[in-house]
Formats: C-alpha cells, structure tokens, sequence
C-alpha cells in the first residue's frame, strides 16, 4: 500500500527541478515520453532517462551523444546506443512480429543516419522493420528491384535530400500511406534540406504526407502508429470472420469498433 501510494504521488508528472516527466503519456498515447536530449546536459539526460525506466517498458532517448549514453550507461547497463541514429534505447519489450512490417526506404547513403532514427523509433514502439537503403532514383531499377515487398508494406517511410524525389516514386507504386521524410543532405541549392521539403510537399503523389527536415523520429513514431493499428484491425476483421464462419453475429460494441 505504501508504495502504490508513493508511485501515484508521482503519477501523472514528477518533477525534476529542471524537467517536469509525463509518466501519463503512455495512457494517453500509447507510449511513454520520449527525451530529446540536444540542449540538455548528459546528466540530465541521464536522471530524466532513469525515472522514466523506473515507470515505463521501453525507453527512447533522441538526438543523444556518446558522452550522454556513458551517463545512462552506469545506470542502466543495457541502454544500448545507436549510431548513425543517435538515439539510446532500453527495450525490455520485443519488437511485435506482426504480418507485415514498416518499410523505411533512403535514398542515398548520407540519408541512412536520419532513416535510422526512424527505424530506431518505430522499433521502439515494439514494430517490426525493414530497411532499404542507398535505392534513389538515380539508379531507380535498385528501387524497382524491391517492388514487391514495397507493395506489400501497411506504411513505408521514405527518406531523402537533394532534390527530394524518391517519395513520389514510391508513392506511385503503392496502395499506403508513405510518409516523406526531407533530409539537409545536398549541394547548395538545396538549402540545407528546404528545396527537398518543397518538392515533398508539392509531391503529385496522393498517398505521400510530409514531416520536417531530418525529422527520421517523428516518421518513425507516426509509422509505428499506423502499422499498429493496421495490424489491430487485421486481428479484429479475422476475429469477426470467425465469429461469422461459427455462426454467430459480432456483439455491438465489435461492430463498432470494426
């Protein structure tokens, strides 16, 4: 009894001095608070990343230094740090093996760092992932090689910089969403990742949506919230089939929620 009353002085914020932790975020949106750690000390880093350990499952830390997983490390020795994305994971939890994965696709090999920040993310949040990398439309038949297994994707995640076109290409080929991903890669005139923002967003491709430059961490999360619901709703509809084959109608609450 003490300590579910402790626990819950804590709940739904606890707070640091110089972080307040959302311990409530989890219930609301399905998984934990995730800590951006550019502008934040290692230390900081280091005790906002153990409180969150001490109340949630899976932990995800962006944007962090080598230096900042060190800290996290005493603490939590089987924080892993992932580089070129950048991010520390604690992931007690396994990846779902869900019956189809998300789909991260980079155009160019200078693009892989911010596509790994997506992959890290979406396996974060328990998905299971795919990657296809250095697959621009340069050479477009190392895309087109891979055709079927874009088609076969619930979301795919497409990542790149100079000119920004590997999205719509994809777009075309598939039924899902593709969520567009600009990177800061590129000679000049590409303006730090602006020129492939614009061409993403001008994209003639129906099914392509756009997040900000070098933003692989809200692709990643948006993508893992797409492909679990899809998969949610693959076991609901094969449920309520069952239902039909033995003979009996769903109730009205499955009716709705289908």
């Amino acid at each position: 009894m003490e300590e579910a009353v402790a626990r819950l002085r804590r709940l739904p914020v606890e707070d640091l001095g110089f972080a307040k932790v959302d311990h409530h975020r989890s219930i609301r949106c399905g998984f934990p608070e995730v800590i951006f750690c550019e502008g934040k000390t290692p230390q900081q880093v280091a005790e906002i990343f153990d409180r969150c350990a001490a109340q949630a499952e899976n932990v995800l830390a962006t944007r962090a230094s080598r230096e900042a997983h060190e800290h996290v490390f005493r603490f939590h020795p089987k924080a892993v740090y992932h580089d070129p994305a950048r991010c520390i994971t604690l992931r007690p939890s396994q990846p779902v093996q869900g019956t189809r994965a998300i789909l991260m696709v980079a155009a160019g090999t200078a693009d892989i760092p911010v596509a790994e920040e997506a992959r890290v993310t979406a396996e974060a949040l328990n998905q299971r992932v795919e990657t296809y990398y250095d697959v621009g439309v340069a050479g477009i038949h190392r895309l087109l090689a891979h055709t079927a297994a874009l088609q076969a994707a619930n979301v795919i995640v497409a990542v790149a910089g100079m000119e920004g076109a590997l999205p719509s290409v994809v777009g075309g080929l598939v039924d899902c969403p593709v969520i567009a991903v600009p990177t800061s890669v590129g000679y000049g005139a590409s303006l730090h990742g602006l020129a492939a923002l614009l061409a993403m967003l001008n994209s003639c491709a129906s099914n392509v949506t756009v997040v900000n430059i070098d933003n692989g961490f809200g692709a990643g999360y948006t993508a893992a919230l797409i492909n679990r619901r899809c998969e949610r709703g693959h076991t609901v509809h094969a449920s309520s089939n069952r239902r039909m084959d033995d003979g009996l109608a769903p109730s009205d609450s499955f009716a709705r929620e289908l």
